[in-house]
């Protein structure tokens, strides 16, 4: 008998689904919000539904990356040391999602997305306050002020705080994902980037790392459901590259807004899901 889940119709809205969820993972990241619960409605086991959910919006990481070329460039030496903890961090998460149950890791999920939300929301407060303290401190301007992140400039490298930071975060990615890039938006606005794109460029390829060695292990592990998995990477890479051409055509402000909305309604899905 086949399995509903696969039926035309259910799979043409998860199709739906996942571009929604690429063009969110463009933009700010949460895309997991719209695939995870979508994919459970359809009756498909949580475990299962997270694996599938991950393979198939990482092709829209792809052409997210793409619709960014332009925004990070200049960011090469940043986007090699933030690859690393990426990667390794990804594969811890993937793995402890294998062998811990869900339970131990969700209940502390809802407080780390609402954190990070309220993080970014004051992120230029207080990266303007310490660079302004750190300007007084030296007699001159300090590193990671307001206009040195255009995209184009050289980027320096991210110091090791952060790239721990990174690591961290990664875990967590690899274990669930739901309002990773808000994680990773936070850190880039502490480290003093300013420029909204550019920071969705490199929370985009943080995001590809970490997901690229989660696809392995799901994919190894034998609990992706691949026809659905397949028919929502068509809906994800077209959201993927969609989604990050629009946000670079909507005022800087527009984007923090929605990244902000995202985050709220992440932390309080995630609340109402424990």
């Amino acid at each position: 008998m086949p399995d509903p889940a696969h039926a035309p119709l259910r799979l043409a809205l998860v199709a739906l689904a996942a571009a929604g969820g690429g063009a969110v993972n463009a933009i700010a990241g949460g895309g997991t919000l719209l695939t995870f619960p979508a994919l459970v409605a359809l009756g498909i086991d949580p475990l299962v539904a997270n694996a599938t959910s991950t393979v198939a919006l990482w092709p829209g990481q792809l052409s997210s990356i793409w619709g960014y070329r332009d925004a990070i460039r200049g960011a090469r030496a940043w986007a090699v040391r933030w690859a690393a903890p990426s990667v390794l961090g990804g594969l811890v998460g993937a793995l402890l999602l294998l062998r811990t149950p869900r339970e131990r890791f969700a209940a502390i999920v809802p407080w780390l997305v609402l954190g990070a939300t309220v993080l970014f929301v004051s992120q230029r407060a207080i990266v303007s306050f310490a660079a302004r303290r750190r300007a007084r401190g030296t007699g001159g301007v300090a590193a990671g002020s307001v206009g040195t992140d255009a995209p184009g400039r050289p980027l320096p490298p991210p110091p090791a705080p952060f790239l721990a930071y990174q690591f961290a975060v990664a875990v967590y990615g690899g274990y669930f994902g739901a309002g990773l890039g808000i994680l990773m938006l936070a850190a880039l606005g502490f480290m003093g980037l300013t420029d909204i794109h550019r920071m969705n460029g490199l929370k985009n390829w943080g995001g590809l790392c970490v997901n690229a060695v989660a696809v392995g292990v799901f994919a190894a592990s034998g609990i992706v459901d691949w026809p659905v998995a397949l028919t929502m990477a068509v809906g994800a890479i077209a959201g993927g590259w969609g989604g990050a051409r629009l946000a670079q055509r909507v005022p800087q402000q527009r984007v923090r807004q929605a990244i902000v909305a995202i985050g709220l309604a992440s932390a309080v899905w995630l609340f109402l899901e424990r």
